[in-house]
């Protein structure tokens, strides 16, 4: 078996396009062109703070122009065809592309250079200023605005239009996980981003606008407010946080995979009917920190526990997979990398809504005890075909 090849390239609007070759491959090296006619990209979102918490909202109206739900023949994450010229021009294994209507996106110089508005003679639009740091975007007052400076990117796991990531191979899903920490690397290290978060949104109940399997990366110019307010309890707690919270969950019930590296478990105050975090056994701040053997193992785990998702009820279930890293420039020693899925999913026809007090006082009501629902997700994940991880079980 070869090596993950990672091919650069550019699609007609100047927006970047990236293969990852799995590693035993079978697609030629080269790939076509992007053969669209360029198009102008919608201008850069805009950021209002929200006075009342001092939180950034992004004001992205493009987005209300993206496909929803298209036929399988009209797939924007499809390789190109003379009947669908897609976001994609080749065949793939996975790929990864700037969004067409990102929720942040460059500052009006990247525009520019990327041959937006400039390209067509346009005039740019209007905008307010970028951010000049957290300090900037720390101080709260009325009617205060900033340009959504940052990057969303699109990242396709599968050529294919159906499907999802419990599926794919563990050479696929290896390629995927070097996709997330390469673009982690690449995003951090653009002017003005503070935070780098993947994630996969999975299914309808979700919200899903596209069947095709894919997860999307955002790169923020703010640090989020989950994450803020994570170091926030680090400042009370210590920073032996994650060290304290591993050693407590490898001795519950509520283990559900653990191998070399990581540990996947149901946490003790799960808020969502189906909560796992995974979490790895030294710090590490983000993907890009991760070894290649931390990597592999992943690949494994990962793949069972989605099994194990998927089988729980007869038809598939949604889920958000959230990538918690550490900011960019700070807390890098405190905050250690983590994945977080939950579903609103409790029983086969029933949803998790988020009503009264948990959408207006962001306080939750666990439908099940996390005991239980480890119990649930142990006895339907299936066995490492390679022996190396072990599933939880009660200590004794």
């Amino acid at each position: 078996m070869g090596q993950i090849t990672k091919r650069a390239y550019k699609l007609s609007d100047g927006r970047d396009l990236i293969y990852f070759d799995d590693a035993d491959t079978a697609l030629p090296p080269d790939r076509g062109p992007d053969l669209r006619e360029p198009a102008v990209r919608p201008p850069t979102a805009t950021m209002r703070q929200d006075v009342l918490t001092g939180e950034w909202i992004s004001i992205a109206a493009a987005r209300q122009n993206r496909v929803v739900l298209p036929p399988s023949h009209l797939d924007p994450l499809a390789p190109a065809s003379p009947d669908n010229p897609s976001e994609i021009p080749s065949p793939y294994d996975v790929a990864v592309f700037e969004n067409k209507s990102p929720s942040f996106g460059p500052g009006l110089a990247g525009v520019a250079a990327q041959g937006g508005a400039a390209r067509e003679g346009a005039a740019a639009p209007e905008s307010p200023e970028a951010p000049t740091g957290l300090a900037d975007l720390a101080w709260i007052g009325l009617g205060r605005s900033r340009q959504s400076v940052g990057r969303c990117e699109v990242v396709c796991f599968s050529p294919e239009h159906t499907g999802s990531l419990a599926g794919v191979s563990l050479s696929r899903m290896r390629t995927v996980v070097e996709a997330w920490a390469d673009r982690t690397a690449a995003l951090s290290a653009l002017p003005g981003v503070e935070q780098v978060f993947p994630f996969e949104n999975r299914g309808e109940a979700i919200g899903v606008t596209l069947h095709h399997p894919h997860g999307q990366i955002y790169a923020y110019p703010y640090v989020t407010p989950r994450t803020a307010q994570l170091i926030r309890t680090i400042g009370t707690y210590g920073g032996t946080l994650f060290e304290d919270i591993l050693d407590f969950e490898q001795k519950s019930e509520r283990v559900l995979l653990r191998g070399e590296h990581w540990t996947a478990f149901v946490p003790f105050a799960a808020r969502w009917p189906l909560e796992v975090h995974i979490l790895p056994h030294r710090h590490v701040p983000d993907l890009a920190a991760t070894t290649d053997e931390e990597r592999d193992e992943f690949s494994r785990l990962y793949g069972q526990l989605l099994r194990g998702v998927d089988a729980l009820y007869s038809t598939p279930t949604p889920y958000i997979s959230a990538w918690h890293q550490a900011p960019v420039n700070a807390h890098r020693d405190d905050v250690r990398l983590m994945l977080q899925l939950t579903s609103p999913r409790r029983e086969e026809n029933k949803l998790k809504y988020l009503a009264g007090s948990e959408a207006a006082m962001g306080a939750f009501i666990a439908d099940i005890p996390p005991e239980t629902a480890a119990a649930r997700l142990r006895a339907a994940i299936p066995a490492s075909t390679g022996g190396h991880f072990s599933a939880g079980s009660p200590p004794s």
